[in-house]
């Protein structure tokens, strides 16, 4: 009897044509959800006949619940190697593995200059005005070069912003709690004294942290008021960082002149939610990723998974701290 195999939240119902499920042909039955479960009743619904689940990113949590009420499942995998919304110590306590994939930096870093360059520039007023017969130019563009560039954060995802910052020639500037001045100058960036400085001396500031409890609501009211009220803030890594509704608060008040998303507190986005309607808000429904070259290691990757867990012999094991 073939395995049941969940494949969730495939959004663009890509899964089983990107990567070769053929090799799990006669052991593995997969079936993909393109919408999204909001509640733990929706998922445990769906997938309660699964041996196996494979999740993307950190779009659902799997907790100490969700483990409890799924006694099928023996394999979880998650696109990336980092996922804090699954319960690691819970998953072993019920008996499931869990394994990760590759995941590649370059997608996002691309999406934060689109992101920087789209909210900048103008592009979504000034493109939808020339399709609606709207006003030709109604915006003055912000430019980068010569402008100073803040990075919260300065991993593998940061440093390479930064480089492309310092190819538009920007001043670069760095600031993370373990952040040392050897480290910035390896990538040819300053290491800001404090995070106040960096956010009262920047342009343009832009979040490359990991989400956890130092970073979590690193950016709140108090840092938005230091910021200048001609500078603008992006956030492709995690929400939670950036207090949410202190930054529609800032928006709206003027505090800064603009801000760029990716990453939400509830995804997807409610429909009432504030963020929808904030005029010098550019939002992307959590794209930073979300491209070919990624899907394709995602899911390949999650399939060799699933194959090296049936030989018993699992790949890339997320194992509790």
């Amino acid at each position: 009897m073939k395995l049941r195999c969940a494949v969730l939240d495939d959004y663009q119902g890509v899964a089983l044509s990107i990567a070769d499920w053929s090799g799990l042909a006669d052991a593995v039955e997969p079936v993909t959800f393109r919408q999204h479960f909001a509640t733990v009743d929706e998922l445990v619904g769906a997938v309660r006949d699964c041996a196996v689940v494979v999740a993307m990113r950190e779009r659902t949590p799997f907790t100490e619940e969700v483990f409890a009420r799924l006694p099928e499942l023996r394999l979880l995998v998650t696109s990336g190697m980092r996922n804090a919304a699954i319960d690691l110590a819970a998953a072993a306590r019920h008996g499931v593995t869990v394994c990760g994939t590759a995941s590649a930096s370059e997608p996002t870093v691309e999406l934060t200059w689109a992101l920087i360059l789209g909210l900048l520039r103008g592009l979504v007023p000034e493109s939808t005005a020339l399709r609606d017969g709207g006003p030709w130019q109604s915006t003055v563009g912000g430019d980068l070069y010569g402008r100073r560039l803040g990075l919260l954060g300065l991993g593998r995802i940061g440093a390479k912003v930064a480089r492309v910052g310092q190819a538009f020639g920007m001043e670069v500037s760095a600031w993370s709690r373990n952040l040392t001045a050897e480290r910035a100058a390896e990538a040819g960036v300053r290491l800001a004294a404090s995070k106040e400085e960096l956010l009262e001396r920047s342009d343009l500031v832009s979040v490359h942290l990991v989400l956890g409890d130092r970073s979590r609501g690193l950016v709140g009211a108090d840092e938005l008021k230091r910021m200048r009220p001609t500078a603008y803030l992006v956030n492709t890594s995690r929400a939670a960082i950036v207090d949410q509704a202190a930054l529609a608060e800032a928006l709206r008040g003027g505090w800064i002149a603009g801000a760029a998303v990716d990453v939400f507190d509830s995804e997807p986005l409610p429909a009432d939610h504030p963020y929808r309607s904030l005029p010098n808000l550019l939002a992307t429904p959590h794209l930073g990723y979300v491209t070919e070259r990624n899907y394709r290691v995602f899911y390949q990757e999650a399939v060799d998974d699933i194959a090296a867990f049936l030989a018993g012999q699992p790949l890339r094991r997320l194992d509790p701290a």
